[in-house]
């Protein structure tokens, strides 16, 4: 079955013949805006999601991005721009009141936990930019593929959010505790870098794209989803080439030190204070040292709260982090330098990381309803006695 004549829909679906079962496939289409993840994608990538996992039929799912470009860059920044604008001149005072981004992030947080829940293989083609929602989308499946053109990053840091869509909970598994220098600086990462920090899983070129659906399409699949997984790896593995090592694993003992100091006041003077004229280390140091201080210790705060936290228990505190971002934090003025008016001269509140203490950032980790009625109550009980914020 082919739904692919309704070319201009956000998200194209296919299923291909696959022996005795079907291959599920999924495509991002919004080329021109690198696949930014809209409300609308979501909605519709979670209802078919949902419909395959039920489907004995569908072995195995498949998510790409249409273009060469991206396979997803991020988020719905315009639509949520316009909802802080329209919250603000409201004068609304609960975060609540902010009912797009409410649903935005709800939905977009379902999604991406029921990628990292399904119960059959799902294969990203993590190919081009993978940013902020893209890495959302990509970080929970089984099967994460990068190419040689592969560029990852969380960069919310230079927009006044922070890395979200599990991000806190990803990035403290990052070797080393690197993950902290990753949100701190919204660094890119290539596909050698990528695998090493376990936000991806193999590198295929992307000349073997069509090869590899072939393959999938070939099976061979049965019903069960634990056996399908490791046909998959196989097959994958058939396809594999080795990634270069990237510039995080050369500057990888560097990094770690500064890490390991433990304080984000000391980590932030560690990071700037790096040497070296590497461009990739120079980037980084510089978006630091131009990203909202707001930002850099909300993300210092979720990854250090993150490891002690089921998955679910982080969605739903990044959920209550990124309402308190759009009400009142420095979300709707990143956006409005980078996107709105385009003059990239951001007017950060607080203006430095010194102001940015952990008493501030008390605020942002409060919500305003109780566990049972948290909009993410349902991802599944807290594991964490007090984890979901009160």
């Amino acid at each position: 079955m082919d739904e692919r004549m309704n070319e201009e829909s956000p998200v194209l679906f296919e299923e291909r013949p696959a022996g005795a079962f079907r291959l599920g496939i999924a495509t991002l289409n919004a080329p021109r805006t690198l696949n930014g993840l809209s409300l609308d994608m979501a909605r519709l990538l979670d209802e078919r999601l949902a419909a395959w996992a039920d489907d004995d039929a569908i072995a195995v799912v498949v998510l790409q991005g249409a273009g060469e470009k991206a396979f997803c860059a991020g988020g719905d920044l315009h639509g949520l721009y316009r909802s802080m604008q329209a919250y603000r001149e409201a004068g609304h005072t609960d975060i609540r009141e902010n009912r797009y981004a409410s649903e935005f992030f709800a939905v977009e947080y379902r999604l991406d936990y029921r990628i990292h829940t399904y119960p059959k293989p799902i294969v990203c083609w993590g190919h081009g930019i993978v940013m902020g929602g893209g890495m959302g989308l990509m970080a929970g499946a089984g099967h994460r593929v990068v190419t040689e053109r592969s560029r990852l990053a969380f960069p919310e840091i230079s927009i006044g959010l922070f890395p979200d869509v599990g991000g806190s909970w990803l990035l403290h598994r990052v070797p080393l505790r690197t993950g902290l220098f990753l949100a701190l600086t919204g660094a890119t990462l290539n596909a050698g870098d990528a695998i090493y920090a376990n936000l991806a899983d193999i590198h295929i070129t992307s000349d073997r794209h069509d090869a590899v659906l072939d393959g999938l399409a070939a099976g061979p699949w049965s019903s069960d989803p634990g056996a399908n997984a490791r046909t998959v790896d196989a097959l994958l593995a058939s396809f594999a080439s080795p990634a270069a090592p990237g510039p995080l694993q050369a500057h990888q003992a560097s990094i770690a030190a500064i890490v390991a100091s433990g304080s984000l006041d000391d980590m932030t003077r560690g990071i700037l204070g790096m040497e070296g004229d590497d461009p990739w280390l120079a980037t980084a140091r510089d978006a630091l040292a131009a990203g909202a201080p707001g930002s850099a210790r909300l993300a210092y705060e979720l990854q250090h709260r993150a490891g002690g936290m089921s998955l679910a228990d982080v969605f739903r505190l990044e959920y209550v982090v990124a309402l308190h971002c759009a009400a009142h934090g420095d979300f709707m003025e990143g956006i409005r330098a980078l996107l709105i008016d385009k003059d990239r001269q951001p007017h950060w509140h607080p203006a430095t990381v010194a102001d940015a203490s952990s008493a501030w950032a008390d605020d942002f980790l409060k919500a305003t309803w109780d566990a049972a009625h948290h909009p993410l109550a349902s991802l599944g009980a807290p594991t964490v006695p007090g984890a979901t914020p009160q």
